[in-house]
């Protein structure tokens, strides 16, 4: 019989399902039928896909409420977070299934010199068999999509390990597609780790979210393989504020940036650098705004803005980084406390703090924001690239023009001026990451589908009357001799194309 992992609910520890643990052997046996599905899949174009694609939609949005239900019941997200996910999952749906035919179509390629005049150059788009889909628990139901879909749209069958922390509603999203009666290319593999691991032993390419040391690892599993990968990682992501931004909306807008789904977002905004004329006012309006957010288990009601972490591990963590930055010296004008029950952890503002604290230079995945004070926007720029990390960063400010020029110092893979997260809701743009933050990306307009094929190369002659090309057999010394000639013109410049030293 097999072992089975008991899923809780963050908010108050409950057991709200139990998933199968899948192990090597099942895992390869999945994986085998969908490579059998696949071939059929592909065949039908990206035309007859979209039709499938469009079908998990309106299943998507005719089963929104209970989604949104499931979600809340494994992660305890606010109501309001846990409704955006299903919507925003047809997004993707309606933006790659529009465009797929045209990011896939076949491109024609002009020759690169009277050599290649003879030939037609065709480059096709062939999906990976099967793509295999390793998602985090800080969004179930929206991340999976946001990697599963393009792989489809492209072609590929579709192998998807959701957290073991969160893996009820990717069941969900499994038990839509056999409901509309697609053809069986997608399948969720439910277990730890090991599961995940046996996944990358079986699928042609890999899509893993998650932390940097267990991307890693993938990366090394698939390199042995030599199958290709994706990785988006961890992030310390850096907001700037200058002084002549508007402080209201940056207040705002670094509230919410840092603290949406209790700070756990891949791009969350983890450190804040503000230049010195403004900082005062912008600590006490941001603590002020921060204290009068309201934290507690939602239900259909909307009643909360903040929720708990995902796990007992994760509000650890975060109470580790508070403690650690309070006995150096920082203090913590909201929050800083540890909830009565479940895995709460307060929405935190930190002062006084530097990069020797651990919540200033480790990732914390949490609801904190601690801000330092800087004297100019350079030294903002060189605190913020003193990291390993390069996601993305904010800046806020009153002058977008001089922020683009900020933007090409900051080492990360989007800035978001007078923003954040606003790079993850538009499709058309890139999502990677620089230096310990990943490698790839996903999205990107056609790179976003393009990325889940190979490029295949087809040349066809122009002409069917020649019966032998000039470099095909026999070979001899007049032959030889002309076509060096042939050759030489083609190739040299000016003199040296008649004259052989």
């Amino acid at each position: 019989m097999s072992e089975t992992i008991t899923i809780r609910c963050p908010s108050d520890g409950r057991e709200v399902g139990r998933v199968a643990t899948l192990d090597t052997t099942q895992v390869r046996q999945r994986i085998d039928a969908l490579r059998e599905a696949q071939a059929e899949w592909e065949a039908m174009g990206p035309r007859g896909r979209a039709h499938h694609l469009y079908r998990w939609r309106d299943w998507l949005l005719a089963n929104e409420q209970h989604l949104a239900d499931v979600l809340q019941s494994e992660t305890g997200k606010p109501r309001a977070e846990a409704t955006i996910e299903a919507p925003l999952a047809c997004d993707f749906i309606n933006y790659f299934a529009r465009n797929a035919e045209r990011f896939l179509q076949d491109s024609r390629r002009k020759p690169h010199g009277p050599l290649g005049l003879p030939k037609k150059l065709l480059t096709l788009r062939r999906p990976y068999a099967v793509v295999g889909v390793i998602s985090p628990w800080n969004f179930p139901l929206a991340m999976p999509t946001m990697d599963v879909v393009p792989a489809l749209a492209a072609g590929a069958a579709v192998a998807l390990k959701p957290s073991e922390v969160t893996p009820l509603s990717a069941l969900e999203l499994a038990r839509g597609w056999r409901e509309i009666g697609a053809p069986a290319v997608f399948d969720v593999l439910t277990g730890p780790g090991t599961t995940g691991a046996a996944l990358v032993e079986s699928v042609d390419f890999v899509q893993f979210t998650g932390s940097t040391a267990t991307g890693k690892a993938v990366a090394q599993q698939a390199a042995a393989r030599l199958i290709p990968y994706s990785l988006e990682l961890g992030g310390k992501d850096p907001a700037i504020v200058l002084a002549d931004a508007d402080l209201d909306r940056a207040v705002e807008g670094i509230a919410w940036g840092g603290l949406f789904n209790a700070g756990q977002v891949c791009v969350s905004i983890e450190r804040v650098y503000v230049e010195a004329p403004i900082y005062d006012q912008f600590v006490a309006r941001l603590s002020d705004r921060v204290q009068r957010l309201r934290q507690g288990a939602d239900d259909r009601h909307f009643r909360f803005d903040v929720g708990p972490l995902a796990t007992p591990a994760q509000r650890d963590l975060v109470e580790t980084q508070v403690i650690d930055a309070v006995n150096s010296g920082a203090k913590a004008l909201a929050g800083g406390n540890r909830g009565a029950r479940g895995n709460f952890f307060e929405p935190t503002v930190l002062v006084d703090v530097d990069h020797s604290m651990a919540c200033m230079s480790e990732e914390t995945f949490g609801p904190t924001l601690p801000v330092m004070k800087v004297a100019d926007a350079a030294e903002a720029i060189r605190l913020a690239n003193q990291s390993p990390y390069g996601l993305s960063a904010t800046i806020w400010t009153g002058n977008p023009e001089a922020a683009i020029r900020l933007a090409r110092h900051l080492q990360v893979g989007a800035v978001n001026v007078n923003d954040a997260l606003s790079n993850l809701f538009n499709f058309a743009l890139p999502h990677s990451g620089w230096k310990s933050s990943g490698v790839g990306s996903r999205f990107g307009g056609a790179d976003g589908v393009r990325k889940y094929t190979r490029q295949q190369a087809i040349t066809v002659p122009r002409s069917s009357l020649m019966k032998r090309e000039l470099l095909w057999y026999p070979y001899g010394p007049r032959k030889g001799k002309f076509v060096s000639r042939v050759l030489r013109l083609i190739t040299a410049r000016g003199l040296a194309r008649f004259i052989a030293r």
